[in-house]
């Protein structure tokens, strides 16, 4: 049977109907608690058609939150939300696997226990500002993690593995992308340690096995995926060889029997074809390096989709943007339906306008008759 972006696939012993994903987002429309509301509950029951939904991002401790009312999974309170949400996915036939976070120092002490600093595996502070309920401020220097408390940073992932596991969730993505903790500890423009956390490919990687030791021992592997970003600059990140470093890193990996990787290929924001000048890693090497499977992202269209499917660069795509503005996109994918307009300017701002206000093609068509 021919591969295209609506055939059907499996992920593991998870059927997905299609191999569109819906890329995580975060939107900030959780409690101030943390607590997953009624208005992500709604959103992702809408969005349930994707062949798998990966959740925003989710705290995995207070100390790993780093922006205003972001869905936590480190309490039970939270956990019953996520159950909320979980319950609504799937019963609109939905698969969804929670995407597990810690910000490292992309945080600011608003958002810390008694305002601590925030913590990175080194005392670097990063470019730009933090977003806090006051608004933006400034990044502080965060302090360097001690080797003695990154056991206890680990036990975070596995505790919010478990939470996720009790929620209903039918997987965990380990965020290891985007400039936050693990990342942090992967690249060494911020990673300058002595120890055994830092200096070669090596020691800057055991931070994230050790993270997946943790969650796998909570989820079978093909439930557990992983996602890496190789040369995303976004929070102020840097390495000074991608394409080695990552080829390590996937090599390491690659026996785990991961579910999948996740790859936001390019720097965050770009737009363009696979073979795009753009992009300084050969992410067709990393796919290659990788035996599960492998989920491209970033600024794909459908055509580019369709092309990484039926080349064979990606199993499964993600989309996010699209997503947002469209609950039915695999709908409109596939009758070549036009798309909303996203709205940037409504991301942030909380409340059901740009979030869940965004229309079915079905209520297009009864406006416009």
């Amino acid at each position: 049977m021919t591969k295209d972006l609506l055939s059907p696939t499996s992920l593991g012993s998870l059927k997905l109907p299609n191999r569109m994903v819906m890329a995580p987002m975060s939107r900030s429309r959780a409690m101030e608690s943390g607590v997953p509301s009624q208005l992500m509950v709604d959103h992702y029951g809408h969005r349930a058609t994707a062949g798998l939904i990966i959740s925003e991002s989710a705290p995995v401790s207070q100390q790993g939150v780093g922006y205003p009312n972001t869905p936590c999974i480190f309490t039970q309170q939270q956990t019953a939300g996520w159950l909320r949400v979980m319950n609504s996915v799937r019963s609109k036939g939905g698969r969804m696997f929670a995407q597990l976070q810690h910000c490292g120092r992309i945080s600011h002490p608003s958002h810390q226990e008694e305002n601590a600093l925030p913590v990175a595996p080194s005392a670097i502070k990063p470019t730009g500002s933090a977003f806090t309920a006051r608004g933006y401020q400034d990044f502080e220097t965060p302090r360097q993690l001690e080797t003695s408390e990154i056991v206890d940073v680990v036990d975070q992932f596995r505790q919010a593995a478990q939470n996720a596991l009790d929620a209903g969730l039918d997987g965990v993505e380990v965020h290891g992308a985007n400039g936050y903790l693990i990342d942090q500890f992967l690249r060494d423009g911020t990673n300058n340690r002595t120890d055994a956390y830092g200096g070669t490919i090596e020691n800057r990687m055991r931070f994230l096995q050790e993270v997946l030791d943790a969650v796998l021992d909570v989820f079978p592997a093909e439930r557990v995926g992983l996602k890496l970003s190789p040369e995303n600059s976004f929070n102020g990140m840097s390495d000074s060889n991608p394409q080695g470093h990552f080829e390590s890193v996937v090599e390491a990996i690659s026996d785990r029997g991961l579910g999948y990787l996740h790859v936001t290929e390019a720097s965050m924001g770009f737009t363009g074809h696979i073979e795009g000048s753009a992009r300084n890693v050969d992410y067709g090497k990393l796919r290659s390096l990788f035996p599960g499977t492998y989920i491209a992202n970033n600024g794909y269209s459908k055509a580019d989709a369709e092309f990484a499917i039926l080349s064979g660069h990606a199993d499964l795509v993600a989309f996010g943007t699209p997503f947002l503005a469209n609950p039915d996109l695999v709908r409109r994918f596939r009758d070549n339906l036009p798309l909303n307009t996203v709205d940037k300017t409504t991301f942030y701002i909380g409340g059901e306008t740009g979030y869940n206000d965004y229309p079915f093609a079905d209520q297009n068509l009864v406006s416009a008759a």
